[in-house]
């Protein structure tokens, strides 16, 4: 699966308390004999599309939120959306519906939002905590 972009989403939505808790675990290396898994033929949804969709949006908000109150990871959302587009979009139909979903995500709050307020501090803080759950239930559904 080409899920390995989720663990990571999963311990950047956390933060760094979360890199704390926990000890580093090297992976077991695979098998040689192990035969590769097949990736889903392109027309096929993969079973976790409607949660990697809701994630796309989810970070496509964060992108605008955190950029309009000058956080220090705002810089970091476009390039993690840039990150999953490249693991996740393996064809330009689904490229185009993560973007989209990004793209969904940042324009509801650009409409509405022209300055930093504390709804829009509360409003990201909600989309950390949902992108954090969302994170560790699909890597731990389809993470292998």
């Amino acid at each position: 699966m080409r899920l390995p972009i989720i663990l990571c989403l999963a311990v950047a939505l956390a933060g760094p308390a979360l890199a704390q808790q926990r000890g580093s675990r090297a992976a077991p290396a695979p098998a040689k004999d192990a035969p590769k898994e097949a990736s889903p033929p392109a027309d096929v949804p993969a079973p976790y599309d409607r949660d990697l969709m809701r994630m796309s949006e989810i970070i496509g908000a964060l992108a605008f939120l955190r950029g309009l109150c000058a956080a220090p990871d705002a810089a970091e959302w476009p390039a993690r959306m840039k990150a999953l587009i490249e693991s996740e979009g393996v064809t330009p139909a689904r490229r185009d519906r993560l973007a989209g979903a990004y793209n969904r995500g940042y324009r509801g709050y650009a409409l509405t939002y022209r300055v930093c307020t504390p709804a829009a501090h509360e409003a990201a803080a909600r989309y950390v905590a949902e992108g954090d759950r969302l994170s560790h239930a699909l890597a731990g559904r389809f993470g292998g």
